[in-house]
């Protein structure tokens, strides 16, 4: 079977992470947020047109001018189904590269999901010791882009969990995103990390159970989260608490031009 994204589940995705500064270049969502993340500083191809070959290459240089206003790269966040198919051979003729293959799992309301048997953290808003053990296993730059970073997660509706450990330190944290997009109440998981030498006992799984029994409290219709395809152990704490995927995207990045320097 085809994998095919819902554009639903898009605008979900994009409304759960919200770039603080946006644009359009025809039916693209240009989206920035001074380089933090791959997915806020990237290009959403929300109605991707069919036009011509020349019609994208208009509208590519259109959004490189936008980017290169902000000192930022071309990205595009380009999904995995067949309307992406003439976007991704302009890109190819172009020569962007592909990254970050990542895959969309899905999963319906109720099911199984056990009481967590340990302390959880709960809270509406990411606390200083959440986002500090987030930001030290995912985060990438200084105290400005960490600023950037909280903006982001605040700008959508969000509930965060934090597990400690038998010391009291923070062991384990994630994000579950309640964005008021469409008809369907769903909510996105995100943010699942855990502290390197705390890793394979029970904090991730703990997370994801408190956040999945916050969802069911909350009457939501489903969930969805996003995982790198190269990161088995995640798919498989996912697989079992019965995500399938529904479809996948990667990211692809302009070459930086090199000029020739020297005699």
């Amino acid at each position: 079977m085809e994998r095919q994204t819902i554009p639903a589940l898009e605008a979900l995705m994009d409304a759960a992470w919200p770039a603080p500064d946006r644009g359009e270049a025809g039916g693209w969502v240009l989206r920035a947020a001074a380089g933090v993340t791959q997915r806020a500083n990237s290009i959403w191809p929300r109605l991707e047109s069919n036009g011509t070959p020349h019609d994208r290459r208009a509208l590519l240089r259109d959004a490189r001018a936008w980017y290169r206003s902000r000192r930022l790269p071309v990205i595009f966040q380009v999904f995995d189904n067949a309307g992406s198919a003439a976007l991704n051979a302009v890109l190819d003729e172009e020569g962007f590269t592909r990254q970050s293959e990542t895959l969309i799992l899905v999963r319906g309301a109720g099911g199984d999901t056990p009481a967590p048997d340990a302390a959880v953290e709960l809270s509406a808003e990411p606390t200083d010791d959440w986002l500090r053990l987030w930001w030290s296993v995912d985060g990438r730059g200084d105290e400005d882009s960490l600023a950037t970073a909280r903006g982001i997660l605040e700008g959508c509706p969000s509930l965060y969990a934090l597990v400690r450990d038998d010391d009291g330190v923070p062991a384990g944290v994630g994000r579950l995103a309640l964005p008021l997009v469409g008809e369907r109440n769903r909510g996105g998981l995100y943010c699942m990390a855990t502290r390197p030498d705390a890793r394979r006992r029970g904090y991730a799984s703990l997370i994801l159970q408190i956040l999945l029994r916050a969802g069911e409290e909350r009457g939501l219709d489903g969930y969805w989260l996003l995982v790198t395809a190269a990161n088995p152990g995640a798919r498989e704490l996912y697989a079992r608490s019965g995500f399938q995927e529904a479809g996948r995207y990667l990211y692809r990045q302009e070459r930086p031009k090199r000029h020739l320097t020297g005699c």
